[in-house]
């Protein structure tokens, strides 16, 4: 394949193992992440659109990918997430020809759906601002397919199992404090959430792709994986699967956090031929020895767990 993809946000948690995989295909990636080079940052919009001179086509995973930044930093967010990939479609519709685009969502441009498990097609209702900013990508991707560009929506939720995650991400956090010892803080016990294995992620996203750079025009597909945990069994796993103690800490809930939500898989499998295959139970169980062989290369610090 002539043409490199550009994969944004690299080396994060779903890039670094998605890139494998793509390479695996035949695909020459373009890496944009600000770990690799200070210079590939999207507050840089030029730097961006120079990013995307002569590709095939664009996985934009990049971005404030967290609901507590958004709220620490409202304008950060809308520059970060939305007008930066605002500027990057815009870029695509003006090449020629023009990049097909995959775009990273979430399950949180949903708020607080009335009913579960959540279809593709439910109402959107964001609640916070990093779901706001997602809501809003959404339709700056909808208004640049309706001028011809291939842009398909992937809605992602609660992805965990690497070791390399943020450390204070629900998942990671509590998986840490069952591989070292500490705390963790329980921040709603009885939310429920929609936990996602990172290499089943992967493994859908990459269909995503290949059905994208044919020329697929796809309608947003969940990659979930349709069942619920709440928090609490979340903790109670941490502790069954313990290397070290863990004091567990109830605290009141966040509240722009959405409290439940367990996604509908049913349109990836029809249109992917996808479906997850990792229960909640394995995907800890690996992300904690994911954890423990990181640090026998380099030691973790002190762990404090919380949701």
């Amino acid at each position: 394949m002539d043409k490199p993809v550009l994969v944004t946000g690299s080396r994060g948690l779903i890039g670094r193992h998605l890139i494998p995989r793509l390479r695996q295909r035949g695909f020459q990636i373009r890496e944009f992440d600000k770990a690799l080079d200070a210079r590939r940052d999207l507050r840089d919009k030029q730097a961006a659109i120079a990013a995307l001179e002569g590709v095939r086509g664009v996985v934009h995973l990049a971005g404030i990918s967290r609901v507590v930044w958004g709220q620490r930093d409202p304008e950060g967010c809308a520059l970060v997430n939305t007008e930066a990939t605002a500027a990057m479609l815009r870029a695509c519709l003006d090449a020629s020809p023009a990049p097909w685009f995959v775009y990273a969502s979430s399950r949180e441009v949903y708020g607080q759906s009335k009913m579960l498990p959540v279809r593709e097609d439910f109402p959107l209702a964001p609640m916070n601002v990093y779901a706001v900013s997602k809501h809003n990508c959404e339709a700056h991707c909808a208004e640049a397919a309706t001028q011809g560009l291939v842009a398909n929506i992937i809605r992602f939720s609660s992805v965990y199992g690497c070791a390399q995650d943020h450390p204070d991400r629900v998942a990671p956090a509590f998986a840490r404090a069952a591989a070292f010892g500490g705390q963790i803080r329980l921040e709603g016990g009885g939310n429920t959430l929609d936990f996602t294995f990172i290499d089943d992620v992967a493994e859908g996203l990459e269909r995503a792709i290949l059905a994208t750079d044919q020329g697929r025009r796809l309608p947003p597909i969940h990659l979930v994986s349709g069942v619920g945990t709440q928090l609490q069994t979340l903790a109670e796993l941490a502790r069954t699967h313990s290397e070290a103690p863990i004091d567990i800490i109830d605290c009141e809930p966040r509240n722009y956090d959405v409290s439940r939500f367990i996604g509908s898989p049913e349109r990836a499998e029809q249109l992917l031929g996808w479906r997850a295959s990792t229960a909640i139970e394995s995907g800890f169980r690996q992300l904690v020895q994911r954890l423990l062989e990181a640090n026998r290369l380099e030691p973790a610090p002190a762990s404090a767990g919380r949701a």
